[in-house]
C-alpha cells in the first residue's frame, strides 16, 4: 500500500497548530525536523524544544483529498505557496528490512560484536556476541558515544563485577557488560519504554536473571563496581554526587554523551571523587573514565 508524503517548512510559532490541523485531517505519523543548523542537545527536564525554523513531515494514506489538506495548511501558514508544499508517493516496503540493510555487525574493542537479533553469528568461541532488534534506532553501536562506551567495556575487566547502566536505551551496554563476564547489572533509564526494550533485549541474550530495570527514583541503591552512563554533559554534571556514592572505592566509571570542549569542566567536576580520570574521542565526542578515590 502506498504513502503519501507532505513536506513543508514553518516557523516553531505555528508548528503546534498546523500539527493539530494535519492529526484532525488524517495523518498517519507527523515528524519534526532541523529545517536550518539549530541543533538541541541538551533540552532541561520536562521540556520539548523545537527549532526555530522547522521541516515538517506527515504521512497520509494515498487517497488523502490534498487540496483540503493544502487548503488548512494555508490557513495557518497563509505565507506558504503552491510551491512551498510538496507531495510524494511513497511505496510501501518491510521497514524493518530496509532498517536491517544498515545495521550490519559491528566489532568493539578485541571481542565484542554487536549483531542484529535475526543474523547468525559465525561460532567462534573467542567472540562475545550481544544481539539486538533492529527496530531500535539508538543504542546500538552506530553513534560515536556507544561506540566509545563499548570499546570501554570491551578493555575492562568484568568478571564476577556488578554494574550500573545509567541511561541505558536499548540496555546495549548492560547486556554487553553481562556477556563479557559481570556477575549483576542494573539498567536504569527515565523512559519506561527504554526500560522494556533492555529487558527485551536482555531476554534475547540469555541474560535477563542477572539484569535489572528500573526508573532512576525505584532503583536499587546498592554499590556497583563498574558504573557507566552514556548520555550528556549536563545531566553527568548534576548527577555526579549521585555516581559517587553508586561507585564503590577503587571501583572504575565510564562517562560519554559529551561533546568536545565539554570534558574539562566533567573531568573537574568528578575530579573530587574519582583519580586517573582520561579522555578518549571519536569524531565530536568524548569518553572520560576514571577511578573511584579509596576513602
Amino acid at each position: 500500500m502506498p504513502w503519501l508524503e507532505l513536506s513543508l517548512t514553518l516557523r516553531a510559532d505555528q508548528q503546534t497548530n498546523v500539527e493539530a490541523a494535519l492529526d484532525d485531517l488524517g495523518a498517519l505519523s507527523v515528524t519534526l525536523l532541523d529545517a536550518e543548523n539549530h541543533p538541541i542537545f541538551e533540552p532541561d527536564p520536562g521540556e520539548t524544544p523545537v527549532w526555530p525554523t522547522i521541516a515538517l513531515r506527515a504521512l497520509f494514506a494515498a487517497d488523502v483529498d490534498r487540496a483540503g489538506v493544502v487548503h488548512v495548511i494555508e490557513e495557518f501558514v497563509p505565507e506558504l505557496g503552491p510551491a512551498d508544499i510538496a507531495f510524494e508517493l511513497i511505496e510501501d516496503q518491510d521497514w524493518e528490512r530496509a532498517w536491517m540493510d544498515q545495521f550490519r555487525p559491528m566489532a568493539f574493542g578485541r571481542r565484542l560484536w554487536i549483531y542484529p537479533w535475526n543474523v547468525e553469528p559465525p561460532d567462534e568461541a573467542d567472540l562475545v556476541v550481544v544481539r539486538l532488534d533492529p527496530g531500535l534506532a539508538f543504542g546500538t553501536g552506530t553513534h560515536p558515544t556507544t561506540a566509545l562506551c563499548l570499546e570501554w567495556l570491551d578493555g575492562t575487566d568484568l568478571v564476577g563485577k556488578t554494574v550500573v547502566d545509567y541511561g541505558c536505551g536499548s540496555g546495549v551496554l548492560a547486556i554487553a557488560a553481562l556477556k563479557l563476564g559481570a556477575a549483576r547489572a542494573l539498567g536504569i533509564d527515565n523512559d519506561p519504554q527504554a526500560l522494556t526494550a533492555t529487558a527485551d533485549n536482555a531476554t534475547r541474550n540469555d541474560v535477563a536473571d542477572r539484569l535489572v530495570v528500573a526508573l532512576p527514583d525505584e532503583a536499587p541503591r546498592e554499590v556497583a563496581d563498574v558504573l557507566v552512563a552514556n548520555i550528556l554533559a549536563g545531566p553527568l554534571d548534576a548527577l555526579a554526587p549521585l555516581f559517587a556514592e553508586r561507585v564503590r572505592p577503587g571501583g572504575v566509571l565510564a562517562l560519554s554523551g559529551i561533546l568536545a570542549g565539554q570534558e574539562d569542566e566533567l573531568i573537574a567536576r568528578y575530579g573530587e571523587w574519582f583519580d586517573e580520570l582520561r579522555v578518549a574521542t571519536r569524531e565530536d565526542w568524548v569518553r572520560i573514565e576514571g577511578r573511584r578515590r579509596e576513602r
